[in-house]
C-alpha cells in the first residue's frame, strides 16, 4: 500500500471509530419511543360470558380483568354489562430491549420490533412461596415439545406424579418452551390456560397456548430477559401524566378471590415514582386522585396531571381513564 493511500485509510478508520461513538447505531436508533402500548377498550357481555373467557379472547389475564371491573361477578356477570378491558399498558421502567417481565401486572413485553410497539402478553407467575425470581438472565435454549420433569419437592407433595411427562396434552409446559439461564426456570405454554394472569406456577412464566407459539418464533436464543417488580407505573402520554397501579405480589391472591384489596396508604416509594415521572410538573399532580388509584389497584391508567391545559382546569381531567372504544365481540 502506498504512503498516500495508507495515510488516507488510517484517517478514514480513525474518523469512523470516533464518529461511531457519537452517532447511534441502527439498533440504538430503532427503539420504541412511546411510554405506553395499546388503547383501552370495552366489552359488552352476553349471557354466557365469564371473565375467564373474556380475558383469553382479549389477551388479558384473569386478575387484571377482575381488578379493572370491581363489583362484577367473575363467573356470571350477566348480559349487557359494560366491562373495561385493560388493554392499555404503561411500559415498565426498564431498558426497552429484549424481554421485560413485570411480575405484579403479570405481563411480558418483547421489544423485537425496533421502533414499533413491543409485543405484550399476559402471563402466569410463581405462587406464594415459589416466586418467580427478579433480575436479569437470558434465553439459553428453545424446545418444541418439551419434556416436563417434576422436582423432588413436587413429587414429595404429590407422590402420584410421574418422573417425567413427554410432549402431549398432559404436559404442564404446553407445546413450546424457552429455557432461561436460571436453572429450573423457563417461559413456556400450559395445558391449563385458566391459570394465565394468576399466581399458580412453581416459578416459571406461563403463556396462553396460542401466545407461546408466536412468542417462541420471535425470541432468539441469547435474548436478554429482565424480570422486575413494579406494581406502580407512571408516565406522560400526550401531555398528560398517567398512573397505573396493580396489586402487589402479596395482594394478588386476595384480588383474585375477592375482587378488591384492603385499604392501602401511599408510601414514600410510591410518591418517589410519581414525583420522578412528573418532573418539573409535580405541582400539578392531583394527590387525591393518586390516593384513590393506589388504594383501588385497578391496573388501568388514570390521568393524575396535565400540562396542556390551564392549571385551574386540571381537576376536570385528572382521575379519568383514557378514552375507550368498544371491542369487537369474539366468539
Amino acid at each position: 500500500m502506498s504512503g498516500f493511500f495508507y495515510k488516507s485509510y488510517v484517517v478514514v478508520l480513525v474518523f469512523s471509530v470516533f464518529m461511531g461513538g457519537l452517532w447511534p447505531t441502527p439498533a440504538q436508533a430503532e427503539q420504541y419511543k412511546e411510554s405506553y402500548v395499546g388503547d383501552l377498550t370495552t366489552h359488552r357481555t352476553v349471557y354466557e360470558d365469564t371473565l375467564v373467557n373474556i380475558a383469553r379472547d382479549n389477551s388479558l389475564g384473569f386478575i387484571e380483568l377482575r381488578a379493572a371491573n370491581p363489583g362484577i361477578d367473575p363467573w356470571l356477570p350477566g348480559a349487557g354489562v359494560r366491562l373495561t378491558l385493560p388493554t392499555m399498558h404503561l411500559l415498565p421502567d426498564a431498558p426497552k430491549e429484549g424481554v421485560v417481565i413485570n411480575l405484579p401486572e403479570m405481563r411480558i413485553y418483547a421489544y423485537v420490533n425496533g421502533a414499533d410497539a413491543p409485543i405484550t402478553h399476559p402471563i402466569g407467575v410463581g405462587r406464594e412461596g415459589l416466586s418467580t425470581p427478579e433480575g436479569v438472565t437470558s434465553v439459553t435454549r428453545k424446545t418444541i415439545g418439551p419434556t416436563w420433569r417434576p422436582t423432588a419437592r413436587m413429587r414429595s407433595e404429590d407422590p402420584s406424579l410421574p418422573e417425567y411427562i413427554g410432549p402431549g396434552t398432559a404436559n404442564p409446559m404446553g407445546t413450546h418452551a424457552l429455557y432461561l439461564g436460571w436453572p429450573a426456570y423457563a417461559i413456556h405454554g400450559t395445558n391449563k390456560p385458566f391459570g394465565i394472569g394468576r399466581r399458580v406456577s412453581s416459578g416459571c412464566i406461563r403463556l396462553y397456548p396460542e401466545d407461546i407459539v408466536r412468542f417462541y418464533d420471535m425470541i432468539d436464543v441469547g435474548t436478554k430477559v429482565r424480570v422486575v417488580d413494579q406494581p406502580i407505573k407512571a408516565a406522560w402520554v400526550e401531555g398528560k401524566l398517567y398512573l397505573e397501579a396493580h396489586t402487589s405480589m402479596t395482594q394478588a391472591d386476595q384480588m383474585e378471590q375477592e375482587g378488591s384489596v384492603p385499604d392501602y396508604e401511599i408510601t414514600d416509594a410510591d410518591m418517589d415514582i410519581i414525583i420522578k415521572a412528573a418532573g418539573d410538573h409535580h405541582d400539578l399532580v392531583n394527590w387525591r386522585a393518586v390516593r384513590q388509584i393506589i388504594r383501588e389497584r385497578r391496573g388501568v391508567p388514570f390521568v393524575i396531571a396535565a400540562r396542556i391545559i390551564a392549571e385551574n382546569d386540571v381537576e376536570n381531567v385528572t382521575g379519568q381513564e383514557p378514552p375507550q372504544k368498544e371491542a369487537a365481540l369474539q366468539r
